[in-house]
């Protein structure tokens, strides 16, 4: 795996005030982002990002459900990796399986929640109807972001344990699944060559990294992605 650094310490320094502006263009945008295709009521579950919990992705679900989706999300509290979703991922697979009861399901993930959607997806393909990671750096080491030390704080994990690395590896296989990063050249947390490889579709939004679910361009993004994806199921 080639080596890839993180982002430079300018756009790490800016992230809190541009995190102040997508709010800002959040309010001014939120209605006119209703004006997209309807959904057909399939579940969609969104996967928070490292120590956040379901409270971050409220405005993302709700745009979800406007848009005639079941936003769900993941009611696992925390996310605190490993220690959040169980060895193997048991708890989250538990909770995908039980909003599965009506066909698969699509998962989004932010950053953290991101690996987690593939993982799962590449070991439960079946309950998986497709996969939207946002900012999720799944395709370099952990090393490529400034967040590594807070997540082996976090997870109990250690990101050069072997077990991390093989974990990684399954998670940056192409999918047996449509799947479609989501990802920002400026964001400053991690490298933007981590969010996306070739054998996906990828979006590039202007946005950074904190409060990135948040901004109309990603919003925007994850209604075009689910209509593009049911115009071509009903083909």
């Amino acid at each position: 795996m080639a080596a890839v650094k993180p982002p430079p310490l300018s756009l790490l320094l800016t992230e809190w005030p541009r995190a102040a502006g997508t709010v800002a263009r959040l309010a001014r945008d939120w209605r006119g982002l209703a004006d997209q295709p309807r959904g057909d009521g399939h579940r969609v579950m969104v996967l928070p990002g490292l120590f956040n919990s379901d409270r971050s992705n409220v405005v993302l679900r709700r745009h979800l459900d406007r848009l005639g989706y079941r936003a769900l999300g993941w009611g696992l509290g925390r996310n605190l990796g490993a220690r959040t979703i169980g060895a193997d991922a048991r708890r989250l697979i538990a909770r995908i399986e039980a909003a599965a009861v009506d066909g698969p399901v699509t998962l989004i993930g932010v950053s953290l929640g991101g690996i987690m959607a593939r993982l799962v997806a590449h070991r439960r393909p079946e309950l998986v109807r497709g996969v939207i990671t946002i900012s999720s750096p799944f395709a370099a080491s952990p090393r490529a972001t400034h967040v590594w030390r807070a997540f082996e704080w976090v997870t109990g994990e250690r990101v050069d344990d072997p077990v991390i690395a093989a974990r990684l590896a399954e998670v940056m296989a192409p999918l047996p699944m449509p799947a479609t990063a989501i990802w920002g050249r400026h964001d400053g947390l991690v490298a933007s060559t981590a969010c996306r490889t070739d054998a996906c579709d990828a979006l590039e939004v202007p946005s950074g990294h904190l409060g990135v679910q948040l901004h109309p361009a990603v919003l925007r993004g994850v209604g075009e992605i689910l209509a593009q994806r049911l115009s071509s199921e009903a083909r």
